[in-house]
């Protein structure tokens, strides 16, 4: 039986970001293969991590390009992306947890593809004078992750509506990095 790898880690992905503990057998279980099978295909679960990482590196990216960044003015292109990144939130809520663990060159360097490409968009915004000058681009990419991350997990909570998710993220996030016209 021919084993499909992405199923297995999209399967492993719905698990993991239900429940980060989830162990490898229940993944084996819930991707229709055996444990053995699975450790032919990840050595073990920091090799599923890993993998599961490099996709959500892959999957964010394509949000970003969906989103159209460099379209528009910042605080729209910023609204975009977090209607984009909303199908993946929980896949980053984990990873934003788990990155920690893994120091590989090619994880750091598609997670610093990644950042650069929303620092870039913050900087925008501070240079179109909308967002706030005080607070770092690199700060605001870290508060945006960690947004998104909040939010998918008080979804999966049941404590905020996931009507509600990317409203509440953008507008508190807007709300706190608008540069305000008061002195």
């Amino acid at each position: 039986m021919a084993v499909d790898r992405e199923q297995v880690l999209k399967e492993a992905a719905a698990l993991l970001t239900r429940r980060a503990t989830t162990s490898m057998d229940e993944i084996a279980r819930a991707a229709g293969i055996s444990r053995a099978t699975l450790h032919r295909h990840f050595a073990g679960r920091d090799a599923l991590i890993r993998a599961l990482e490099e996709r959500g590196i892959e999957q964010l990216a394509q949000a970003m390009d969906a989103a159209r960044l460099e379209d528009g003015d910042a605080a729209t292109a910023l609204r975009r992306l977090v209607t984009e990144a909303e199908p993946v939130a929980g896949m980053l809520a984990f990873l934003f947890t788990e990155n920690q663990l893994f120091e590989g060159e090619a994880v750091n360097a598609g997670w610093a593809r990644l950042d650069g490409r929303i620092n870039a968009l913050f900087r925008r915004g501070q240079e179109e004078g909308d967002f706030r000058i005080d607070l770092s681009a690199a700060w605001l990419t870290e508060a945006l992750y960690g947004l998104i991350g909040a939010g998918s997990w008080a979804v999966h909570e049941g404590r905020v509506a996931r009507n509600d998710l990317n409203h509440s993220i953008v507008e508190l996030l807007l709300g706190g990095i608008r540069r305000s016209m008061e002195k």
